[in-house]
């Protein structure tokens, strides 16, 4: 009795064993399968409507980012792969759409537009199935939990944060000896208006005097009354964030009342495309991602800008580089993950982001911004409507608004 009890245990532990071995073969085939599969980033993307020239510039620099890592062997072994969906003008429903097409598709990551509010249907889609949702361009500190709540915590921009732009403008303008400042904000996004309130307080912490702050809008057709206001009050340095039609209004606004006192803007004021041929641009400067006119102080970055023009989508603005830092970043993400692309682990790599190596220089991430800051920004001078490199700027400090 004894002995058949013995030699039933051992055919009953032989049996289990063969079990687990087949099971643990099985998975470990999977696992194996799962580890050589390409890695999707979904990119719900405005092809031609208003975010367009924002969104396509980011998306080429990044498909080139993403060549790029390829060919060195992807992430781990694994190939990154992007799958697309125009949001036609990010109309709320069909970017939701986009959104739920991408992640059916195997999307692990979803890239979305420049501006929070086109990409919330996007971001939601996203962070409610935990998947990372990152923004190649987005400026404000609403991509993240001050927006979507706890789960914004999957929500990232690799774009930079109007209170760091603002504080690097500020002291840009202290290094000048700039010592006065008149301020005027365009009350069209919430990105125009607190790049210009952290210029405000990192000026006058930093022992500048602000004479006047006037305000403007986009559409309402009363720029020019800001800048005669502003005229009025003697100042070292104007400032302003804002783009559109606004820009060259503002700019061509002074210089045709002969004032010649230096202007600055942010990002918003990149390029050279909305310069005016009478009176010309002069005494203009702005800060920006990267210098498209030739002389980046960056070899990786003027590279990439000569891949943008043979893949015929040069960047008329820094902002291309959002695409390509976002996919260094992600990169460098999974890697510290050791493969993983779960949004929660992922997220949890982002937040600790300090002086990280991206293509256009180091970016920075915290738990309170989910938006790039501690970048060296590009000073770019306009005079004469050419536009050449200044020097760098990095913020010292970034007010809290």
């Amino acid at each position: 009795m004894k002995r058949t009890t013995s030699w039933s245990g051992l055919v009953a532990l032989v049996g289990a064993a063969v079990a687990v071995a087949v099971i643990a073969g099985a998975t470990g085939g999977h696992a194996a399968t799962d580890a050589k599969r390409p890695i999707v980033i979904g990119w719900a993307f405005d092809s031609k409507g208003k975010m367009a020239p924002f969104d396509d510039p980011a998306l080429a620099a990044a498909r080139i980012r993403v060549k790029q890592i390829n060919a060195k062997g992807g992430v781990g072994g694994r190939h990154l792969v992007i799958k697309t969906c125009d949001t036609q003008n990010n109309d709320p429903t069909t970017a939701k759409a986009c959104a739920v097409r991408l992640l059916a598709q195997g999307a692990k990551i979803i890239f979305t537009t420049c501006d929070v509010d086109y990409a919330t249907p996007v971001v939601q889609a996203g962070i409610n199935r935990g998947v990372l949702a990152i923004a190649p361009c987005i400026g404000t500190d609403q991509m993240g939990p001050k927006r979507f709540a706890a789960k914004g915590k999957l929500a990232f921009s690799f774009g930079n944060v109007a209170q760091d732009e603002g504080s690097a403008m500020a002291e840009y303008a202290h290094s000048r000896g700039w010592k006065t400042a008149g301020l005027a904000t365009n009350t069209l996004l919430v990105y125009f208006k607190n790049v210009v309130q952290a210029f405000d307080k990192r000026f006058r912490q930093l022992g500048g005097k602000v004479v006047d702050r006037e305000s403007y809008a986009t559409g309402a057709n009363n720029v020019h009354s800001a800048v005669t206001r502003l005229n009025s009050h003697k100042a070292q340095v104007y400032v302003t964030s804002t783009s559109f039609g606004e820009l060259p209004a503002f700019v061509s606004g002074f210089r045709s009342l002969g004032n010649k006192t230096p202007i600055i803007n942010s990002w918003a004021g990149d390029g050279t495309y909305w310069v005016t041929k009478n009176p010309k641009v002069t005494n203009y400067y702005f800060v920006t991602y990267a210098s498209v006119f030739g002389d980046d102080p960056s070899l990786a970055v003027r590279r990439m800008i000569a891949a943008l023009k043979r893949a015929h989508a040069a960047p008329a603005t820094g902002g291309f580089l959002g695409g390509a830092d976002a996919i260094d970043g992600i990169v460098t993400a999974i890697k510290r993950a050791h493969g993983s692309t779960k949004g929660s682990v992922l997220a949890a790599k982002l937040v600790r982001f300090h002086r990280v190596p991206v293509l256009g220089g180091r970016i920075s991430f915290s738990g309170r911004l989910h938006t790039v800051f501690g970048r060296d920004y590009r000073v770019i001078e306009i005079n004469n409507n050419k536009a050449h490199l200044k020097g760098l700027i990095r913020a010292k400090v970034i007010p809290t608004l």
